[in-house]
């Protein structure tokens, strides 16, 4: 089985040459590669130096450097990781044998049911991390305990069919929905995470990009169950339809007037489009299932030629 250590790249010229030959210890027979991403320090040649195959990325963002990876690069699992050297090496061997082994499409690295919490020192990622989990788990209805991981093991199967159109830190949000989404197999292990060592920044905005991963869930969330997010809508407005109309219809039943006509007119316009938010919603619900119907095809087609 090909291993490949994926390790995405940005002005980590402190931690990179320790990332890289951790990785060779915890698994000689993998392949490491580096992609750097626009760095100003010299990330390249360190890790180039260090024993890893370097490549460079010049379309910015994280989502970016990640798809280009997994075009590019052929293995049987993926074993993808930050370059900050806050993930442990240790448990790589046994995130990739439950994908090469046990079938499992892709293996997170949770960091929230150990240390997370403990070992991060950046205001508002605690909370934000929290956020984007009970968010993504109330949407998808599951139960995955770190959605932002920077930590995974994928299989073939999953990398080489993932339709990644996120740029940047979104890019393990995506990733997780796309997996819920299409019913692949998922697993869980906890890692011991440790903060980034004194003078090494994160590349993370914590609110800039903490905005985009919820607009990416919630633009997922309505490509993915159309039904639920048009439906979300029609009967919110239906219910402001209905807190409209009924004090007019009281009214109406007492004295036989309607005093309030433009009330009811406007009741009238929010109702109807409560209506056109609902068939917008089972149009694209069907279309939806037609979708993974075709992707499902798809997929079985790429097996059985590689076959």
């Amino acid at each position: 089985m090909d291993i490949a250590v994926l390790i995405p790249c940005l002005n980590e010229a402190e931690n990179i040459q320790k990332v890289v030959k951790d990785f060779q210890t915890a698994l000689p027979e993998a392949i490491i590669y580096v992609y750097d991403n626009n760095s100003t320090d010299d990330t390249a040649a360190i890790a180039e130096k260090a024993g890893a195959i370097v490549r460079q990325e010049k379309r910015q963002g994280k989502g970016n450097v990640i798809r280009q990876m997994l075009r590019d690069i052929e293995a049987d699992c993926y074993l993808i990781v930050d370059g900050d050297d806050t993930y442990p090496a240790d448990i790589a061997g046994e995130m990739c044998r439950l994908v090469t082994e046990k079938g499992i499409d892709m293996v997170i690295g949770d960091r929230l049911s150990s240390t997370y919490f403990t070992e991060n020192k950046r205001a508002f990622h605690n909370e934000g991390n929290k956020l984007v989990r009970f968010m993504i788990n109330k949407l998808f209805h599951s139960n995955i305990h770190d959605i932002m991981t920077g930590y995974r093991a994928l299989s073939r199967q999953f990398a080489k069919n993932l339709p990644i159109i996120t740029k940047g830190f979104e890019i393990e949000t995506e990733m997780t929905i796309h997996a819920l989404d299409k019913n692949y197999k998922i697993d869980e292990i906890n890692i011991e995470y440790r903060d980034r060592k004194e003078g090494s920044t994160s590349k993370l905005n914590t609110y800039k990009d903490g905005m985009k991963v919820i607009k990416t869930i919630l633009q997922l969330f309505r490509d993915y169950r159309p039904l639920a997010f048009f439906g979300s809508i029609s009967l919110l407005m239906a219910a402001v339809s209905a807190a409209m109309f009924i004090p007019i219809l009281q009214e109406y039943m007492d004295t036989g007037l309607v005093p309030r006509f433009p009330t009811l007119i406007v009741s009238g316009f929010i109702f109807i489009f409560s209506m056109l938010m609902l068939v917008c919603g089972i149009i694209l619900d069907v279309i939806a299932s037609k979708h993974k119907q075709l992707y499902e095809i798809l997929v079985n087609l790429s097996l059985k030629n590689e076959k």
